[in-house]
């Protein structure tokens, strides 16, 4: 049975790069998509081309796995060209299939004639063909090489239009920054800002993301009213050292941060939660040290995954015993809400992350 609750689009649902589950990621389709989901608030990864200008991409260097450019003259430009990979006579790789294209590699009018596919490569392919056509079972092909590419100023004008807010996240360059001598980082920082007040945007409808903590100290000094709910993306995993479940080897620690002005920090889901000794979810130190502090979490990625049968993958590592079928990322996400106290979750499919907070009475 159907239930007659008229639905509301919510800030909780975040569309991550659009509802790339089904549409190719960072488009125009995609974007359009989350906010028919529900999603108050869709993502824009933000980088820059060859000629400064920004645009919507997750990498900057992943045009050959999300766009067509490898059919089109502008392959000849990419940093890496494609090469096939090899084997040796018993059929063991020897070279894994590669590319290399991005978008510092073309200006932003070559970007534009660019089509968006589903984010995939074939490592062992021995064709073109065979290594773009790569996408996985569990999503689709369908909408592939039909995605229409925005630049970030173009992200803006059609958030607008659907009344979402606006998460743009400021990528990592791949390129040596300061870039071309005189690009530097704050200045590309700025630039990104400088497109909302350009386009009058509320900066309470802005929240500008970065991995790296030195962009969100920048917004926070130099552009505080975009600043005050600027998102530190917290990618501190990838250290040797650092344990979530051991604030000894927090650094900076989550008072620090307050402490620096953050008020929005931004882990993946499984560093928000643990299991305990009945293998049910729970809250993680880390989740109860972050709100002590004061500080506002923000979660990825739901339903960016597969099939949950065999303990959830990356996303669900801290909880993977108590993982064994699709229904337990439900189990998952209502820990996060409900237990947690997240204000808001990154969805490859926001739908159901709306469904679940208009059920549940959530703002």
């Amino acid at each position: 049975m159907f239930s007659k609750k008229k639905f509301r689009k919510t800030d909780f649902s975040i569309g991550h790069r659009g509802a790339p589950l089904q549409f190719p990621e960072h488009t125009k389709e995609s974007y359009v998509a989350a906010a028919r989901m529900g999603a108050g608030v869709i993502e824009c990864d933000v980088t820059f081309t060859k000629d400064r200008q920004l645009v919507c991409r997750h990498s900057q260097c992943d045009l050959h796995s999300t766009t067509n450019i490898l059919e089109t003259p502008l392959a000849k430009k990419c940093s890496v060209p494609f090469s096939p990979a090899t084997f040796d006579i018993d059929g063991n790789l020897i070279a894994p299939a590669q590319a290399k294209c991005c978008t510092s590699d073309i200006t932003v009018d070559e970007f534009k004639t660019l089509k968006g596919k589903m984010d995939a490569v074939n490592s062992n392919a021995t064709s073109l063909e065979e290594y773009l056509q790569a996408t996985p079972n569990w999503r689709t092909d369908l909408y592939s090489q039909s995605g229409t590419l925005l630049t970030h100023a173009e992200s803006i004008e059609l958030f607008k239009s659907l009344g979402v807010k606006m998460t743009p996240e400021l990528k990592s360059p791949s390129v040596d920054m300061p870039y071309e001598g005189d690009y530097t980082q704050a200045a590309y920082a700025q630039q990104m800002i400088d497109e909302y007040k350009a386009a009058k945007v509320n900066p309470r409808h802005v929240l500008a993301q970065s991995f790296n903590l030195d962009d969100i100290k920048y917004w926070i000094a130099n552009e505080p009213r975009f600043g005050k709910q600027a998102v530190y993306l917290d990618d501190r995993y990838d250290l040797p050292s650092f344990n979530f479940r051991d604030p000894a080897t927090w650094s900076p620690s989550m008072e620090a941060l307050a402490a620096d002005g953050i008020q929005i920090i931004a882990p993946p889901m499984w560093m928000l939660v643990d299991i305990d000794s009945d293998n049910n979810i729970v809250p993680s130190i880390y989740a109860t040290r972050a709100k002590a502090a004061g500080l506002k979490i923000i979660t990825w990625t739901l339903e960016r995954s597969g099939l949950l049968a065999d303990a959830g993958g990356w996303y669900y590592q801290s909880i993977s015993p108590a993982i064994d079928n699709d229904g337990d990322m439900l189990k998952l996400l209502d820990v996060l809400a409900q237990d947690v106290g997240v204000k808001g979750i990154f969805s490859d499919w926001p739908a159901t992350v709306s469904y679940y907070v208009n059920c549940k009475g959530l703002k």
